[in-house]
């Protein structure tokens, strides 16, 4: 199975950066995942959407290409990443290759509450016409005070939390057989 994840956060040591290549490396065996790129995605723009620059067609193409995406989202002021709307903004135009395809929602942040008002709202753009993308529910991951839980070189060291991913992973993959 090919899984593509989308990350919100474009920054150099992002936590869900290391969340999303976590996941790559621990579960290579079952699935194939592309850990997008968001950082040369120019902002949506209606007047250029039927004559897309390279990059989206590019980003579109996998999306399209994959069994189902995994949103990595920090949260920033309550609320999705700029940069993930953007995607998103561009996923929902003129071929519309979310519709259909499964999610799974995950997210790591220092709070303690990880990132639970951002994934309700991506919940619900994800639910969008535009999207319209059936979403795993009940496996929510809020990975919160992810400084504690993360080493300098990015490995997770925190059993309960690998305990969990492996968890939900696997009703992940599970769930995500009903769509492929």
């Amino acid at each position: 199975m090919k899984v593509v994840a989308i990350v919100g956060s474009i920054r150099k040591e992002s936590y869900n950066m290391q969340l999303a290549k976590y996941i790559q490396k621990r579960f290579a065996e079952k699935f194939e995942l592309e850990i997008l790129s968001l950082r040369d995605l120019p902002m949506y723009d209606q007047d250029i959407e039927n004559d897309a620059p390279q990059v989206v067609i590019d980003f579109k193409a996998k999306v399209k290409a994959a069994n189902a995406v995994l949103w990595v989202t920090p949260e920033y002021n309550g609320t999705v990443p700029g940069v993930m709307v953007n995607a998103i903004d561009w996923l929902s135009r003129v071929d519309k290759v979310m519709i259909g395809k499964p999610s799974f929602i995950m997210g790591a942040s220092m709070g303690n509450l990880g990132t639970v008002k951002a994934q309700l709202h991506l919940r619900d753009i994800l639910f969008s016409p535009g999207i319209n993308s059936p979403v795993l529910g009940g496996n929510e991951v809020y990975v919160g005070a992810v400084h504690t839980k993360f080493d300098a070189a990015g490995n997770l060291i925190d059993e309960g939390t690998e305990k969990f991913l492996d968890q939900v992973i696997e009703n992940f993959l599970n769930w995500m057989r009903n769509y492929v």
